[in-house]
């Protein structure tokens, strides 16, 4: 039997490579990118190559450090992206069921299509504040299941899960004999209300983060996975088909960057707060538009409530020189992603020539 090609790309991965870039650009999920020149960088601090045949050392110890669990929970990658295909990898065979948030960001589905996984839906719905549908879990939930993926911040609302649903979630799988696997690459854009990771709530649970989209980070590609010790050495070793080792010229700059962390988040703090801002001052105004006020996060997910969202997309990418993600990507085609990672300036004018299309379309 042949394979699907339709297995082996992401349609919102080609999309942002080719079609997201706009004088306003609205559909970045993360904040602008930290410059060289901020970080005390030295020429003395790099080397070529490195030990760093299971992670460079120092670099683990500064991520266990940052993460407040052993070094031996962490699994240094290429990324959050890289870090959910290594993970999924690790815990998914072909023919394995597994449980996924909808909507949800589409690389999740694809790398799990592309690993032969038999994937089910279970819906965060608007109606809900976007938190899981704890019911509709339990009737998908079953002894076949091998993974239930979630993301927190939810991706592409920002909705952060109550704590409660969490810890039902864990004893769910758990219960099931099934793992957790929690995306929470968003999660530190709470600033004011610190989350802890999931992974702390029992071994079936892991977690995905990096430096990219809350930091500004992302050309480090430093990602991580926090997992039980015996899975995260599995990990590594499913690493050895996939990167091998890393760019040790990254980890030397990763770990610079983590040892500077409290002034690169009080610069992504500043960012996010100042747009959210005008976001939900902006959403006050409208009218057509649902969608709550977002209190923290990166992104937001509001739907239209008249007209059609490509219309939408293709009037301000041709005519306002600007873009937002529209919602197919997230099997919501009545909706768009509004990502906060702008300048300020930019941002605003953004919103701007968003409101002048939302009234062109609303003339037609």
């Amino acid at each position: 039997m042949n394979p699907d090609p339709s297995h082996d790309r992401s349609e919102y991965m080609h999309w942002a490579k080719t079609r997201q870039g706009a004088r306003f650009n609205l559909a970045v999920s993360g904040v602008p990118a930290v410059q060289l020149r901020d970080l005390p960088v030295r020429l003395e601090d790099f080397e070529i190559s490195g030990p760093s045949a299971y992670g460079w050392p120092p670099l683990q110890a500064a991520l266990a450090r940052h993460l407040h669990v052993e070094a031996e929970r962490v699994v240094h990658s290429a990324g959050t992206s890289g870090a959910n295909h290594l993970a999924m990898s690790a815990c998914v065979q072909p023919g394995d069921e597994v449980l996924v948030e909808e909507p949800t960001y589409e690389l999740v589905v694809d790398t799990l299509r592309h690993l032969g996984a038999v994937i089910r839906r279970f819906p965060r719905r608007r109606a809900d504040d976007f938190q899981p549908d704890l019911d509709a879990l339990r009737c998908v939930l079953s002894s076949r299941t091998r993974l239930i993926v979630l993301t927190n911040l939810h991706n592409p609302s920002s909705a952060l899960i109550s704590g409660n649903a969490m810890r039902e979630i864990v004893a769910m799988a758990g219960n099931a004999g099934a793992r957790l696997l929690v995306d929470e690459v968003y999660l530190d854009a709470t600033f004011e209300a610190p989350q802890r990771t999931a992974a702390l709530l029992g071994d079936h649970v892991l977690t995905t983060a990096s430096l990219t989209k809350v930091y500004g980070m992302s050309g480090l590609r430093c990602g991580w996975i926090i997992a039980s010790p015996l899975l995260a050495e599995r990990m590594w070793r499913l690493n050895d088909l996939f990167g091998v080792i890393p760019a040790h010229p990254a980890e030397r700059l990763s770990l610079i960057a983590l040892e500077n962390l409290p002034a690169i988040r009080e610069r992504s703090r500043r960012i996010l707060d100042g747009n959210r801002a005008l976001w939900n001052a902006f959403l006050a105004s409208r009218t057509d538009l649902d969608s709550e006020p977002v209190p923290y996060g990166t992104v937001t997910f509001p739907r239209l409530r008249e007209g059609g969202v490509e219309a939408l997309a293709t009037l301000l990418r041709e005519k306002y020189e600007t873009t937002v993600v529209p919602g197919r990507f997230f099997a919501e085609p009545d909706a768009f992603r509004v990502g906060f990672g702008t300048p300020e300036p930019v941002f605003a004018e953004g919103l701007r020539r968003l409101g002048c299309a939302l009234d062109e379309m609303a003339k037609r």
